[in-house]
């Protein structure tokens, strides 16, 4: 009988194991499941958080920007034969008829225009005069910086040029007030087998543009030779009409009597002894410049 207990109760500890078993086992694969589904659900999250985390990073990272300079300020220049005024033309060259344009590839950033003016009283000599304005407009460039800058190292050379001619005797050179951002007046006397020649250049840069007059003046044959003085005075007058040209074809207001419209002096052609040709092509009397 007691065999017989002992057995019975064997078996059912075994049953007992085997449930306990049973059970362990079922539960095991639910477990890896669900933790199957958990690590899954953390591996997405983090990527998605990844994902959005660069997304977000990318889109507020700034992008490169490009190198920039400032506009120029001017965009246009006027017709060169156009910016001075009838009487101005008729004080600096009285005997003009027409002036001679530069030539020019492109008239919007390069325009020049000059005449020539003989006063021949026969026997007692001529008077000979000498006009050039020149325009140059600088645009502003990514690798070479903005239109003004260009425009300032262009009117620093060009009267450092004008200061620096082979022969020229008496120079002198003074910074001229009231004309464009900045201007400078040089003149010189200079002997050529014509005569004697008073020579003015006056340069002037207005934003990113830079204007040029040129005007020499000799008397001929014997008769006496022109005031610097007055040669210089009409000179910054021709200049400061340019540049107030200059602004108001870009729109902006010039000075009162700036030409607008008025028609530009003619003028009569160069005495048979014409004078050597300056820096930019167009006749003076200048001598070549230094190296």
């Amino acid at each position: 009988m007691r065999d017989q207990l002992d057995r019975r109760d064997q078996r059912e500890q075994r049953v007992k194991g085997l449930r306990r078993a049973l059970v362990c086992a079922a539960a095991v694969p639910v477990m890896l499941v669900a933790a199957g589904c958990s690590s899954d659900s953390g591996s997405g999250d983090k990527a998605a958080e990844r994902k959005d985390g660069g997304a977000k990073s990318s889109a507020s990272s700034p992008a490169s920007a490009s190198p920039t300079v400032q506009a120029a300020a001017y965009k246009a220049l006027p017709e060169a034969c156009k910016v001075l005024s009838e009487k101005t033309l008729d004080d600096l060259v009285p005997k003009a008829k027409s002036g001679k344009k530069g030539s020019s590839d492109d008239t919007s950033t390069r325009g020049s225009c000059s005449w020539s003016s003989l006063d021949n009283n026969g026997v007692k000599g001529s008077q000979f005069r000498w006009l050039n304005v020149s325009l140059l407009r600088f645009e502003s460039d990514a690798s070479r910086g903005a239109g003004d800058k260009l425009a300032q190292e262009y009117y620093r050379a060009q009267a450092q040029d004008a200061r620096s001619v082979t022969g020229a005797k008496n120079t002198k050179s003074q910074p001229v007030q009231g004309v464009g951002d900045e201007a400078t007046a040089v003149r010189y006397d200079l002997k050529k087998k014509e005569g004697s020649f008073k020579q003015e250049t006056v340069v002037a840069r207005t934003e990113n543009v830079v204007v040029t007059v040129d005007y020499n003046g000799a008397g001929l044959a014997g008769e006496k030779k022109p005031d610097g003085d007055t040669l210089n005075k009409l000179a910054q007058k021709a200049l400061k009409e340019a540049v107030a040209a200059v602004a108001k074809a870009n729109g902006a207001g010039g000075d009162a009597g700036t030409p607008s419209d008025a028609p530009s002096k003619p003028a009569s052609k160069s005495p048979s002894a014409s004078p050597s040709k300056n820096a930019s092509g167009s006749p003076s009397p200048s001598a070549s410049k230094k190296s």
